[in-house]
């Protein structure tokens, strides 16, 4: 455990990618199986422990160190599993002759039942130093947030393959990583040239999925040839992975994550022999409906037949990965979406749609279509694939670029903070803002953690520590009139209406665009201001927000 700890404390003060990389490829070196292979599960958020809970590690805490104690400190550190790894005090009467390591932890918890947890925990928590308790609790919490994605792991794991013998890339662990189980002895068996790949031709599995990078309208178009390129819209929705092969029907997220259960009717209505790659949408009446409406059906085991009836599940499909037992990845785009029409024709189902491909000539014309789609085409933006590529996992420079729409602008006023987490503990970096009422009341929008730098977010600190004007635990009350507040210019990607928030309104990814230190929070927008640009929105109309002073706000499509 302590080598697994000294690890992510490391990664979690790091920010260098490549140092991440070297970190981690180190630890799976040095670390012995089975030990390695559960903390590449962890890193990778392959490892969860339903009996373990943040509820019991509190009650486990409050049992140990006075509660209100506990709830203070909890308020100024800003996260559980640090305060409790800091505060806690271990049993004087229990001598522990080793710590636990990381094997011990994984297969205790995974046979013991949920009444035996507490007690595991507390003695290991009795047995670890500080930094050892902070990864036991991380690790059965599955909240390790040390700033390392699944795919950033998977790359040190490749790493660790032996001098002498060909590099393996990413791409080919992703391309056998749903075939394999924690903790993964037989990939570490062929990655150190062990043992051979792993078989990874079982039907119903994912293929690695190919990604697009942002595309900058004044640097990379002038590079860029037009007529190399096909152009389709970017749907408001998930990307998806259907696969049915074999007898057996998948709907994978784009990290390889099993959905089905959510979708019978669509798994239903999939009478296909190969693996589509393509947006998961709420359709009605051939016209797509907002993100809003998909998210009623997300993050669900099951679902009733009245859901299924209110929100009907569809697949936009823009490619074909295999068909009837045929990889079909190696193939140029051009075929694989010949091929794809034929088979979204033949299959005839309102559950499978044909995404279109867009008529343009010039980088100009796809900009009208870009700031203004269509009504019923609930795109965030396009995507443009070059007509030669082939399917390759990863984000290949130059073959896949995405052109998302500016994001919709509103000026609000700062009204709540709170703490953040991590590296983040000592600052008020989670901040809740407002719009004027008809009644010169605020009222909450939204709620942003990021969009702001290092030096923004001391700034903001400072404010919030200087302005606060009541407390409600750990959250902060910020002075906010008509004539001193802080004006936050917020970037948001769409609206939904609410009826779980007070204004009547969800914003879909907020973010702090700019500090408007220069503007007085009276000219901040309005609420009715918002629910006109709702309006818009759902008629697929304009973008624009007007301040409540009657200037107007940036544009932003």
């Amino acid at each position: 455990m302590r080598a697994f700890s000294d690890m992510l404390d490391r990664l979690a003060f790091t920010s260098s990618r490549n140092a991440k990389l070297v970190l981690v490829r180190d630890y799976l070196r040095a670390a012995p199986d089975p030990e390695r292979g559960w903390a590449l599960a962890a890193l990778t958020g392959d490892l969860g422990f339903h009996a373990a809970k943040p509820a019991m590690i509190r009650e486990a805490a409050e049992a140990r160190v006075d509660p209100v104690l506990l709830h203070l400190s909890r308020d100024y550190v800003g996260d559980l599993a640090e305060t409790v790894a800091l505060i806690w005090p271990p049993d004087p009467d229990y001598r522990p002759n080793r710590e636990p390591d990381l094997s011990e932890v994984v297969e205790a918890l995974t046979r013991a039942k949920r009444h035996e947890v507490r007690g595991l925990v507390e003695r290991w928590l009795d047995a670890l130093d500080p930094a050892g308790r902070w990864a036991l609790l991380k690790l059965i919490t599955g909240a390790l947030r040390v700033g390392l994605s699944a795919r950033l792991a998977k790359t040190a794991a490749a790493m660790i393959r032996p001098d002498g013998l060909e590099p393996v890339d990413v791409s080919e662990i992703e391309e056998v990583w749903h075939a394999l189980e924690p903790p993964y002895g037989d990939l570490f068996a062929w990655l150190e040239g062990r043992a051979p790949r792993p078989n990874a031709d079982a039907p119903g599995r994912f293929r690695p999925v190919m990604l697009a990078h942002p595309v900058d309208e004044v640097t990379d178009f002038p590079k860029l040839n037009p007529a190399d390129y096909a152009a389709e819209w970017k749907w408001d929705g998930i990307r998806v992975q259907a696969v049915c092969e074999g007898g057996v029907k998948k709907l994978y997220s784009r990290t390889g994550d099993e959905i089905a259960g959510a979708f019978p009717d669509l798994m239903e209505a999939l009478d296909c022999q190969g693996v589509i790659d393509g947006e998961l949408l709420v359709v009605r009446e051939g016209r797509v409906a907002p993100f809003a409406d998909l998210q009623q059906r997300l993050n669900r085991k099951s679902v009733d037949p009245k859901l299924t009836a209110s929100h009907p599940a569809a697949i936009y499909a823009y490619d074909l990965l295999a068909l009837d037992d045929e990889d079909l990845r190696p193939l140029p785009y051009l075929e694989r979406r010949a091929r794809l029409e034929a088979l979204v024709a033949r299959t005839a189902s309102p559950r499978l749609h044909l995404s279109p491909r867009l008529a343009f000539e010039t980088w100009d014309d796809l900009a009208l279509l870009r700031a203004d789609p269509p009504v019923g085409a609930a795109a965030e933006g396009l995507m443009l694939k070059r007509l030669d590529s082939d399917y390759q996992a990863g984000r290949p420079k130059g073959l896949w670029w995405k052109w998302k729409r500016d994001p919709h602008l509103i000026d609000a006023v700062l009204m709540y903070a709170q703490r953040g987490s991590g590296k983040r503990s000592s600052f008020y970096s989670d901040f809740t803002f407002g719009v004027w009422t008809d009644e010169g009341a605020l009222t909450p929008v939204g709620k942003s953690y990021f969009g702001f730098t290092d030096l923004e977010l001391k700034q903001l600190d400072k404010f919030v520590r200087d302005h606060t004007t009541d407390r409600f635990g750990p959250v902060r009350q910020v002075k906010a009139t008509r004539d001193f507040g802080l004006v936050l210019e917020i970037a948001f990607e769409g609206l939904q209406r609410s009826t779980r928030h007070k204004s009547g309104v969800a914003m879909r990814f907020p973010r702090i665009s700019r500090i408007r230190w220069d503007k007085p929070p009276r000219e901040a927008a309005t609420l009715d201001e918002v629910m006109d640009l709702l309006d818009r929105i759902e008629a697929g109309g304009g973008r624009t927000v007007r301040s409540a002073g009657g200037s107007q706000a940036s544009p932003s499509g």
